[in-house]
C-alpha cells in the first residue's frame, strides 16, 4: 500500500493549489491524483482569457494558466499519479486506485478536489425526442477547442451560465450563427463582464424570463418550441444545434461512500468546485490553499499522536 501525509483527489486549479499548500505547510509526502493525462483540469479546454489576475494582475488564457500551474507542480515534490482513478474511498480513509496506477493508497489526510459536471439535457423537463445535436456547453467546449470537431451552423444556447456565453462568443469567433441564448430567469445568470464582452459585443440576443418546453426533429435536431414564461408566448426557434448550459453539480460522491451516518470524518477536506461552485478560478484557488494548510496540520497532529 503506498502511504503519504496527505493525497489530493482531482488535479485542476483547485487540486494543484490544495497539493502546493500542504507541500509548504510541511507535508512530507503528498500525492496529487489526475484521471486524465494532463493536470490542468477544466482549463486545458479553455481558450479565452481572464485567468490569473488575482496572481498576476494580468489575464491568461485557461490553457496558459494550466501550464503556468504545471510547472509549479513540476518545480516541487509532490507526486503525480496521472491516468489514474479513485474508484473507492472507505470510512477508514483507504483509496482502491485504478488506471496507471492500480492498488491500495492511504494518507494521514484526503482532499478532495473533484470538481464538478454539468447538468445534462436529460435532466431537464423538455418534451420531445433526444435528437443528435445536443451538448453540454463543456462538452461543446472540447469538442470545439481541444479535438477540433464541428458541432453545427445555427447554435441555440439554453443557459446564461459563464461557460455558456463563453461558448456562445467562441462559436461567433468561429463563423457560426448563434440565433440566442435563452434564460428562464429575468436576469443573466452569469457574470455581469462576460454579458458584455460575450453576449453584447458579439450581437447575440439574450431572452431572458423565457425557456425550452420541446425538442423537434428526427435523426438531427432542427428545431425548439420556446415560451415566454410570463405571458405564455410560444413560438419555434428553427435551429441545428441546442447548446445546454443550466448549471453545475458538485461532484463529491467520494466523500459521500467515505461518510458513516452523514458525518464527514475529521481526516477528509473538501475543496474548488467539489465543495461549491465557484464563479472564477481565483476564489477556488484560495479556498483551496487554505484546505490544503488544514490537511498539512491535521496530517502532522495525528503523526505526532502515533509517535
Amino acid at each position: 500500500m503506498y502511504e503519504c501525509d496527505v493525497v489530493v483527489i482531482g488535479g485542476g486549479p483547485a487540486g494543484i493549489a490544495a497539493a502546493l499548500s500542504a507541500e509548504a505547510c510541511g507535508a512530507k509526502k503528498t500525492a496529487l491524483i489526475e484521471r486524465g493525462g494532463k493536470l490542468g483540469g477544466i482549463l486545458n479546454q479553455c481558450l479565452h482569457s481572464g485567468f490569473g489576475i488575482g496572481r498576476f494582475g494580468s489575464e491568461l488564457r485557461g490553457t496558459e494558466y494550466a501550464e503556468f500551474l504545471r510547472g509549479k507542480i513540476a518545480g516541487s515534490k509532490v507526486e503525480v499519479f496521472l491516468d489514474t482513478a479513485v474508484i473507492r474511498l472507505g470510512s477508514d480513509g483507504t483509496m482502491l486506485l485504478s488506471g496507471a496506477y492500480n492498488g491500495k493508497m492511504k494518507a494521514g489526510a484526503t482532499v478532495l478536489a473533484s470538481g464538478c459536471r454539468e447538468t445534462p439535457a436529460g435532466a431537464l423537463p423538455i418534451a420531445g425526442s433526444r435528437p443528435a445535436g445536443i451538448f453540454t456547453a463543456g462538452a461543446v467546449q472540447k469538442f470545439i477547442n481541444v479535438l477540433g470537431y464541428d458541432i453545427g451552423e445555427r447554435i441555440l444556447v439554453l443557459g446564461s451560465g459563464d461557460v455558456g456565453m463563453i461558448v456562445a462568443e467562441r462559436l461567433v469567433q468561429l463563423g457560426k450563427e448563434v440565433i440566442a441564448v435563452i434564460e428562464q430567469n429575468n436576469r443573466c445568470g452569469g457574470l455581469e463582464r462576460n454579458r458584455l464582452r460575450c453576449l453584447q459585443a458579439n450581437d447575440i440576443p439574450l431572452l431572458t424570463g423565457c425557456t425550452i418546453t420541446r425538442i423537434l426533429g428526427e435523426g438531427r435536431i432542427s428545431g425548439a418550441e420556446a415560451v415566454e414564461i410570463k405571458s405564455g408566448r410560444e413560438w419555434v426557434i428553427p435551429c441545428d444545434t441546442l447548446v445546454i448550459s443550466v448549471g453545475l453539480v458538485p461532484e463529491r460522491e467520494l466523500a459521500e461512500e467515505a461518510c458513516e451516518g452523514g458525518v464527514i470524518p475529521p481526516w477528509l477536506f473538501i475543496c474548488g468546485n467539489a465543495e461549491h461552485v465557484h464563479q472564477i478560478v481565483d476564489s477556488a484557488e484560495a479556498q483551496a490553499e487554505e484546505i490544503g494548510r488544514k490537511a498539512a496540520a491535521y496530517a502532522a497532529a495525528e503523526h505526532r499522536k502515533r509517535c
